[in-house]
């Protein structure tokens, strides 16, 4: 299965609750942290949800 790399490039501050806990559940912290998972549409959603926060590639195995 295909893996993304995702990035936090924004901070979470003063944001939603609800998108600090999609940053959370990324397994995103800080800034310029990174994270890689697997390529599911559970985690496409989040990616989608918090796009304004993150960036993202695709990784190869």
């Amino acid at each position: 299965m295909s893996k993304v790399r995702v990035i936090q490039r924004k901070s979470g501050i003063g944001r939603s609750e609800k998108q600090r806990a999609t940053l959370r559940g990324l397994g995103l912290k800080k800034l310029n942290q990174e994270s890689v998972l697997e390529d599911t549409p559970a985690v496409r959603g989040m990616i989608n949800a918090v796009s304004h926060l993150v960036s993202f590639e695709m990784v190869e195995d």
